[in-house]
């Protein structure tokens, strides 16, 4: 895996101070993407433990919230192991929230069975893809209308979509 940002603090991706890793890669190629550099799969950093663990140090400050993925697209990252370990980590060492962006639907993820083992790790899914024509900047933690705010795990236990409350 490559990445192509990785913020210490982040208050735009979700709710309250998070860490936040852009993943590169993405075959999507919605029309206005904000992050079209991170689109390419050889763009950034290469992932290694010692970049894992310094995520983990930022994700590990009080002062932090929870995790944000996303990127590029995350659900592009199952041909290794690198995200969904760290996301087990994230979970297993921090109890934080993780929310993830991602262009494919709920439906989809859920449909393939290593993006559906990812999503399991994740507490809230902003799904769909960036659709220009829908572009609202007055929506908060999306950036069209197509998009949802999905609580994850309400909506695996309950076999539909559950948009988060609040």
């Amino acid at each position: 895996m490559r990445y192509a940002q990785m913020r210490k603090y982040d208050i735009a991706n979700g709710t309250g101070v998070r860490t936040s890793l852009f993943v590169s890669g993405c075959t999507h190629n919605c029309e206005g993407c904000f992050n079209k550099e991170y689109q390419d799969f050889t763009y950034g950093i290469k992932w290694t433990n010692e970049v894992e663990n310094e995520f983990m140090q930022y994700v590990l400050d009080d002062n932090v919230r929870g995790v944000t993925i996303l990127g590029g697209e995350p659900m592009q990252q199952v041909q290794d192991d690198d995200l969904l370990n760290l996301l087990k980590r994230v979970r297993t060492e921090s109890g934080k929230t993780v929310w993830l962006y991602s262009g494919y639907t709920f439906e989809e993820i859920v449909e393939d069975n290593k993006r559906r083992k990812l999503i399991e790790q994740v507490d809230v899914l902003v799904d769909g893809r960036f659709v220009e024509e829908l572009k609202d900047i007055r929506l908060q933690f999306r950036g069209s209308s197509n998009q949802r705010i999905i609580d994850v795990q309400k909506s695996l236990q309950n076999k539909e979509v559950i948009l988060l409350k609040g």
